[in-house]
């Protein structure tokens, strides 16, 4: 069953926003005019870089309102590398906050694991320093590729 809400659209400088609830799934949608109860709508669907995620999305809409199945999301991050990006993220704030990179790795990884002596070559230390990295990289705007799929064919 398809619920819009009250306070579940909005209206904004490029058209209109509407969260439509089916079950227990939220889909945003985005309106040229305000949505009007029993109209027909159609998906526009451009042919750019996004056109896949678009036409997944949409279908994923479509089936949800004909009370079909609507499949998995386009986009799931692995327990891996939602674990992975959880890390970097902690690696920036502590950077961020001053701490060195021993001081990093000893909150990630565990005092015990991390070496007295041979710290400059040690694998962690060289893994931290790459979480720092990812975690800098995703500040400055490279949260964006989390939303896209790395494409095989490519």
């Amino acid at each position: 069953m398809l619920d819009l809400a009250a306070g579940q659209v909005r209206r904004a400088s490029d058209g209109w926003h509407a969260i439509l609830r089916v079950g227990a799934v939220e889909h945003r949608v985005w309106l040229k005019e305000p949505p009007a109860i029993g109209a027909n709508y159609a998906a526009e669907l451009p042919f750019d870089g996004n056109f896949d995620a678009r036409a997944y999305a949409a279908r994923r809409l479509w089936r949800a309102m004909h009370g079909r199945r609507q499949g998995p999301a386009f986009h799931e991050l692995s327990r891996q590398r939602r674990e992975r990006l959880s890390a970097a993220i902690r690696a920036l704030d502590a950077h961020a906050a001053g701490s060195t990179y021993r001081a990093i790795a000893e909150a990630l990884f565990g005092k015990a694991r991390i070496p007295d002596r041979a710290w400059k070559t040690h694998d962690l230390r060289n893994r931290t320093i790459r979480l720092v990295q990812s975690g800098l990289a995703l500040m400055r705007g490279g949260y964006r590729q989390l939303l896209r799929p790395k494409h095989k064919d490519k």
